[in-house]
This record gives C-alpha cells, sequence and structure tokens, in this order.
C-alpha cells in the first residue's frame, strides 16, 4: 500500500472563490473541446469491460533504479508552446522505471485537438543504455508545467501529472510535497486498493497573456471511470479548480473522492526513534476539517507500527486538508529537502456534497521516499454502476495555513509529546509511567485575552486511557494557551483515543485537537 514517492531536490484571508464563479468559469468554454468531450468517453468506458493498458517497455527501462531514470531528462529547448509567446510551457517524462505505461497526451486549440507524439529526441538519456530503434513506438509517461511563478526571468516547474491519477502544484517560494489524486478506491481494505490512472490528457493552448492552464484528463480503472477538467492559477499560493465526473464499472468497498497523499515520518507528537540531527522529517503534520456544522478539527499525523484508519463524519463538508503547520526550519535542519517549504493542501468543496466521512489512512514506513499518508472525502452512499456522480472542488497550495481558519476560534501550533514525570520535593522529576501531550493553541482570539483570563480545558479520553493530569496555562511567548496532558494507557496493544479544545464561559475558543495514541507506542 505504501506510494514510493518521487522526490525532489496583504490580506490574510484566502481569496475563496463561490460557486457562482466557478460554475461561469465551467461554463464558459469557447474551445473545440469541453469536459463534456470527456464525460462522453468516460461513460462510454464504463459500459464496456476494462481493458488494461498495452506495455512496451523495453526490460532495459523497466528495471531502471531511481537515480538512472532522472537522469532521462526532457530537453529545455524543446519545450512546448517554447516558440509561443505564452508565459505555460510544457515538457514531458519518459516512461521508465514503474512508470511503464504511456500516456496520450493532446493539445487543444480554438478550432482542432491534435495528439503531441512523442520523440525520443526529446529527451537526453545521459548514460542510461537505450536502444533507439525499441523506442520508436514508445509514449510519455507524462508531463510538467512551466510558469515564470518566482521571477519573470525563470520559468519555474509548477505542476506535475505522473503516475496513476496523481498530481502536484506549487505555489511561489514552495517545492514539491504532497500529491493529490484524482480518485482513491478501496485504500487500506484487505483486499488491497485500486489505483486509477489518468490513460489522456487534452490541453488548452494558453494566450499570450494566460493567467491560468486548463487540462482535461479521462480517468480509466477496472471498476471505474471518469472526467475531469483542472484549472491551475499560479501564484503565491497556487490553486487548481477541479471540475469531476465519476461513472462506477461495478461495486466498490469505499471510493475515496479529492485524496491528498504526504508522507509523514516523525515529528514533535513522534519524535525519531533513533538520534537524528532533524527533529521533524514530514511533508504534512496533520488533517484539518471544517464540518458543515461549524466545527473545526484539528488531527495530528502518526507513522503507525501498524496500518490506522480513523473516520470523521462530516455533512455538508467545507473543507478538509493534510496540512503543514510547523513552518520553522530549525524544526527540520534540512538543506536539501526544505521540508519547511513544502505546501499544506486544502480541499474546497463547490455545492453540496452531502453525508459520508473524512478518511485518514497512516500506514507504517521506515523511510522518508514513501507516502504513507493519504486523505479524502467518502460518500455514505454511492450510486449503481453507470450512474454520473459529480464532484467539483478547489484545491489551495499554501504555506499560509493561518489563513484557511476563523479568527473567531484558536488553532493548533504544536503538539509535543514527552515522557510523563512528576516533580519530586527535591525538585528532580520523575518519570511516573504515564505519556504527557503539551497541546499549544494560538490564534487572533487567543492573542487579545488577558494572560489572567479563564480559560477552561474540555478533555475527553477512550476507554483504553486514563488522564491523571490536565491543566491550561498562558504561554507569552506564542501569546496563546498551552493545555498541558499526563495519561495513562491501561494496554498498550491498543489505540487511545483523546478530545481537547479550550473554553471561556463554556463556549469555545479553539479547534478541536483529535488524536490517536497509536497501538504499541
Amino acid at each position: 500500500m505504501l506510494i514510493k514517492k518521487e522526490t525532489t531536490h496583504k490580506g490574510r484571508q484566502l481569496k475563496w472563490v463561490g460557486a457562482a464563479v466557478l460554475v461561469a468559469l465551467y461554463t464558459s468554454n469557447s474551445w473545440a473541446f469541453s469536459i463534456d468531450d470527456v464525460a462522453k468517453q468516460a461513460q462510454s468506458l464504463a459500459k464496456k469491460g476494462y481493458q488494461a493498458p498495452n506495455n512496451n517497455l523495453p526490460s532495459q527501462l523497466r528495471e531502471l533504479k531511481y537515480a538512472d531514470y532522472q537522469q532521462i531528462q526532457f530537453k529545455r529547448d524543446k519545450a512546448y508552446w517554447a516558440k509561443l509567446h505564452t508565459p505555460f510551457k510544457l515538457e514531458f517524462y519518459h516512461e521508465g522505471m514503474y512508470f511503464d505505461q504511456a500516456v496520450k497526451i493532446n493539445e487543444v486549440t480554438a478550432s482542432a485537438v491534435h495528439e503531441i507524439k512523442y520523440d525520443p529526441a526529446y529527451f537526453d538519456f545521459g548514460k542510461v543504455p537505450h536502444d533507439a530503434d525499441t523506442l520508436k513506438n514508445l509514449g510519455f509517461a507524462g508531463f510538467k508545467v512551466l510558469y515564470p511563478l518566482n521571477s519573470r526571468k525563470k520559468e519555474d516547474e509548477i505542476s506535475s501529472f505522473l503516475g496513476a491519477s496523481y498530481f502536484r502544484v506549487v505555489g511561489a517560494g514552495q517545492t514539491y510535497g504532497l500529491s493529490a489524486r484524482g480518485l482513491a478506491i478501496d485504500t487500506a481494505v484487505p483486499a488491497g486498493e485500486e489505483f486509477p490512472r489518468f490513460k489522456e490528457f487534452w490541453i488548452e493552448r494558453p494566450t499570450a497573456n494566460a493567467k491560468q492552464l486548463t487540462i482535461y484528463a479521462l480517468l480509466d480503472s477496472p471498476r471505474a471511470t471518469g472526467a475531469y477538467r483542472f484549472i491551475i492559477h499560479p501564484g503565491k499560493d497556487s490553486t487548481v479548480d477541479v471540475q469531476s465526473r465519476v461513472y462506477l464499472r461495478d461495486n466498490v468497498t469505499k471510493l475515496g473522492i479529492a485524496p491528498l497523499t504526504s508522507m509523514y515520518l516523525f515529528g514533535a507528537n513522534q519524535p525519531s526513534p533513533v538520534v537524528n540531527y532533524r527533529n521533524e522529517l514530514h511533508d504534512s503534520d496533520g488533517l484539518s476539517i471544517h464540518n458543515g456544522n461549524g466545527e473545526w478539527i484539528w488531527r495530528p499525523i502518526n507513522n503507525p507500527r501498524r496500518l490506522g484508519v480513523s473516520t470523521y463524519q462530516v455533512e455538508n463538508l467545507k473543507g478538509f486538508g493534510l496540512l503543514q503547520r510547523n513552518r520553522d526550519f530549525s524544526h527540520y535542519q534540512d538543506l536539501d529537502d526544505r521540508y519547511d517549504q513544502r505546501p499544506s493542501g486544502w480541499v474546497e468543496p463547490v455545492g453540496d456534497w452531502g453525508k459520508g466521512h473524512i478518511e485518514l489512512v497512516e500506514i507504517p514506513t521506515n523511510d522518508e521516499t514513501n507516502d504513507n499518508i493519504v486523505a479524502f472525502w467518502s460518500p455514505e452512499k454511492l450510486p449503481a454502476a453507470g450512474k454520473e456522480m459529480k464532484f467539483d472542488y478547489r484545491l489551495h497550495f499554501t504555506r499560509d495555513e493561518a489563513a484557511l481558519h476563523d479568527n473567531n476560534l484558536g488553532w493548533v501550533q504544536d503538539t509535543l509529546r514527552s515522557t510523563g514525570d512528576v516533580k519530586q520535593s527535591n525538585l528532580v522529576r520523575q518519570p511516573d509511567g504515564s505519556i504527557a501531550f503539551l497541546v499549544d493553541f494560538v490564534g487572533k482570539n487567543l492573542s487579545k485575552l488577558t494572560s489572567d483570563a479563564k480559560v477552561a480545558p474540555q478533555v475527553s479520553i477512550g476507554n483504553n486511557g486514563e488522564i491523571v493530569e490536565q491543566n491550561v496555562r498562558y504561554n507569552p511567548v506564542t501569546k496563546g494557551w498551552r493545555l498541558t496532558l499526563r495519561l495513562r494507557v491501561k494496554d498498550p496493544k491498543q489505540v487511545t483515543e483523546m478530545r481537547a479544545a479550550l473554553t471561556r464561559d463554556e463556549k469555545p475558543l479553539t479547534e478541536t485537537w483529535s488524536y490517536q495514541l497509536p497501538a504499541n507506542e
């Protein structure tokens, strides 16, 4: 179930786009191609039996190691649209390693649609041995989008579509971290996960002054098909407007909508088991949920010793995401991978998605090259095979996590874990067999309170734990409040659930901190 990663070395509020504006964007199409054209193909595929894609990749490319595959680079002077006066450019990925299935890529203009043909002359193969004759009938594995994001004088890679239905997007000053996906099927189900793939893309040729890029995609898998439209808006916080139509071929146990995939190895709430100069190593440190009833939930992520699945029932979901809240470089100390610059991914539904649940899947991993964290929304009921499901949403890729939140509620800045102890009469701290969690809440509303304000904790714990101490105190450094919990676990082989929030005059001051202490921790 682990997904191998491709590693790569003012107003405060986000500008949310309302449903009416998004609908206008979706319907104002004067091109020779639209999502309706993709949907017709997806519907037609759904009525037929699944046909696995052909694989004609030579063994010398299929058996490449990652470092060797990285040697195969698209020649920058061959960039698509390089000779056009447009800020967007395309480059392509070669087939190789586990990217062994070609995707068809088309260009859309106002009057025509034509395929962008593969040519091995587009690529520099470095020291990778290859036979030119065996490459003629191959195709592209995917593509990347270039745009002058950080400087007008330099074209930056802002998006990548490579492998299954995975894609990445970054904003200014960000580096690749978590990935988004078109669809997830049966994630963390014993029978095994199914990975739908984008088999064909259509990309609109941008104009000279284009500020956005439109991409269509046809999704296919043994039990589902789909039509997608992505409108990428590059910027400080890049956004992607997603319009999707999904059709089931057959029954599925679990359908994941707007899935996000990330990596968590260790962090403040789960320190490294071995000495490491990096105190934290992750692309995301928590799941955030904004429920339709107004509740905000923060769930710190773990790297468990065995598969963990957490679900949160929601109705009329307002948003969810895998966030990288900790932006302090000193917590990471990594000059190569710059985890402090990894974007948070936030999903903002357009329209009412109805009843369902947010699911967080945590998969054990021993190294940072595996994407071991998945989060998605799953509908309560699924329609019959062939019936259309529509899910529209906006994806935000941001480093300004505070702007995501309601200023009237505080939010969790840090979750710190420690061995529980008690001060003796000689002032020596003596471990007492408990586990301690220190949760720092911050926010505009909390910063306005005086240090002697009557702030109270509201704490609950599942049957597998016992709270032996809880207190809250003002934190003069963050201008917020720190909750300290000490608990004893009854059965270490079982998970322990906890929830906490801060209140004043019995009214909520903060989001809900929801934590699952993994088994055998």
